[in-house]
């Protein structure tokens, strides 16, 4: 086990480093950040000593192996819009952002177990093609438009809820809501199908034998087993969350690191740009880490070597 989390943990390095790669490339991509910095007054002098001041006159080799020195150092570069380090900017907007992807989480785990045992239990029953129904719709649906129709019935005409902002339980529940519905969908489905093919196992026929009750069976015997694929896909969700965001903040305007980024790329800020990719790629890769390691939590069969 300790072996295998150590060369997970090597095995970082390079994709941090693929990642850099393609960053610095996209930074030449989107345009001549002289221009976006300087006033359409500026004169030739002026782009001369700005160029000079960020390194842009000297080879791509050089600029990139600058690039990665101040990388390794915190330094992502100052963002022109707030005139401050970037990477301090991205930090103090996470917690944020935390704070909805894990609501988001909940909110599917609270909807998709009960609803995907209950499929599973009753099999081409009513509520089986219910639910069934109801996760394909909700996987359908895009996260703008529930969005905007939760905030018409919510906090439009009912007036329950608020429209915006963050702070309290009420701000949370309608952007946690939209960006956990699509999620449920497609955790629901697998629930199903997962504990279909393990309620089929031998095991679980020995247990119904024995004359455990049904709930014994299903919930302890059943359930763990079943949650060894739901792990996975949750771990991937984890890009799926931090993309969700980035509509889902706008509509709420959740003051979220989705939010941010939104605003970067309209403005322009690579230096924002840049330390959000790499911080959304670590939670990314740590988020699969963890999900090795709880499928040995959950199944001590599984070996890594």
């Amino acid at each position: 086990m300790k072996q295998y989390l150590l060369k997970s943990l090597l095995q970082i390095i390079p994709v941090l480093f693929l990642i850099s790669v393609i960053v610095f490339v996209l930074v030449y991509c989107t345009g001549d950040p002289v221009s976006l910095m300087l006033a359409d007054t500026a004169t030739d002098e002026d782009r001369r000593i700005l160029i000079a001041a960020l390194g842009l006159d000297q080879p791509l080799y050089v600029q990139y192996f600058t690039f990665i020195g101040h990388l390794l150092q915190g330094d992502f570069g100052k963002s022109f819009r707030y005139d401050m380090p970037a990477l301090p900017i991205v930090m103090e907007r996470l917690p944020a952002t935390f704070e909805l992807a894990i609501a988001a989480m909940l909110v599917a785990t609270v909807i998709s177990i009960p609803l995907g045992i209950l499929s599973a239990t009753k099999r081409n029953s009513f509520l089986d093609v219910l639910f069934s129904g109801s996760s394909v719709l909700g996987k359908a649906m895009p996260h703008f438009w529930l969005g905007i129709m939760l905030i018409l019935l919510f906090a439009v005409e009912l007036k329950a809820l608020p429209v915006s902002g963050r702070g309290t339980l009420a701000h949370l529940i309608l952007p946690a809501f939209t960006l956990g519905t699509g999620i449920a969908a497609e955790m629901t489905r697998l629930i199903r199908s997962s504990m279909l093919e393990i309620l089929n196992q031998d095991y679980i026929r020995t247990a119904r034998s024995k004359g455990l009750f049904e709930s014994i069976v299903v919930y302890k015997h059943a359930l763990r087993n079943s949650m060894i694929p739901v792990v996975t896909i949750m771990a991937l969700q984890t890009s799926t969350l931090i993309g969700g965001t980035l509509i889902t903040e706008t509509i709420f305007s959740w003051p979220g690191m989705g939010q941010l980024i939104i605003q970067a790329v309209n403005t322009r800020d690579m230096a924002i740009v840049q330390a959000a990719v790499f911080v959304v790629a670590f939670l990314v890769i740590i988020s699969n880490l963890l999900a090795d390691i709880l499928y040995r939590v959950l199944d001590p069969r599984i070996k890594y070597n």
